[in-house]
């Protein structure tokens, strides 16, 4: 099992990374997945230290995050040097499979990303510095997350400058539409367009038209 603390090392030359912004870990779901009385496929696998990362927010969090990693799975298969990692509140940038705990979510569940904090930001910086070293100049880190505040982006901006790009789509769109419009792209295996993150006015645009969930196969 891999060190919660420490960014694997050796990673392949990359096209795109794919950063999956973090589920929200204190929510109903979180505290049901926690509770001692938690029964269902979910609570067994972390009891018995089976749960990843990724199904792990992908259960709290719900047809958002679910949309992210559909679309990270989908076009990291299809290019070998693409892979992905995901925006933690405490551990910085971290595989899809690691294994949680529940004593990983409570930790999670205590920082509130949104405020920032040392906690959430010094870790965050510290392996997207990682990330950054083993780029080449056109490469292209990919956000699949909030775009209209800093509470990774500002961060990541300072890090990856250029590099830094998510789907123009996401401009004027909530969560839920979001979630749903990377789920039809990953169905469909049809890569969205992207755009620098570079300014602030195309992070704020007027808001897109919303996306029916059932047609994105949720």
């Amino acid at each position: 099992m891999r060190a919660w603390n420490v960014l694997a090392t050796g990673y392949p030359a990359a096209s795109r990374v794919f950063l999956l912004s973090p589920a929200y870990c204190g929510g109903r779901r979180a505290q049901a997945l926690l509770s001692p009385r938690a029964r269902g496929e979910m609570a067994g696998r972390l009891a018995s230290g089976a749960l990843t990362l990724a199904d792990a927010f992908a259960f709290m969090s719900g047809l958002y995050f679910r949309g992210k990693l559909a679309y990270a799975h989908a076009f990291t298969a299809s290019e070998s040097a693409s892979w992905a990692r995901v925006i933690t509140p405490t551990r910085g940038l971290q595989p899809l499979d690691l294994i949680v705990s529940p004593a990983l979510i409570e930790e999670f569940a205590s920082v509130d990303v949104a405020s920032g904090g040392e906690r959430f930001q010094g870790p965050l910086e510290r392996d997207a510095w990682e990330v950054a070293s083993r780029l080449g100049p056109c490469d292209r880190v990919v956000l699949l997350g909030s775009i209209a505040t800093d509470k990774y982006v500002a961060i990541l901006s300072r890090v990856f400058a250029h590099r830094l790009v998510c789907p123009s789509a996401f401009v004027g769109r909530g969560d839920m539409s979001r979630g749903a419009l990377l789920l039809r792209s990953a169905a469909a295996r049809t890569e969205l367009e992207y755009m620098p993150l570079s300014s602030a006015v195309v992070r704020r645009g007027r808001r897109a038209p919303s996306i029916n969930a059932d047609a994105a196969g949720c």
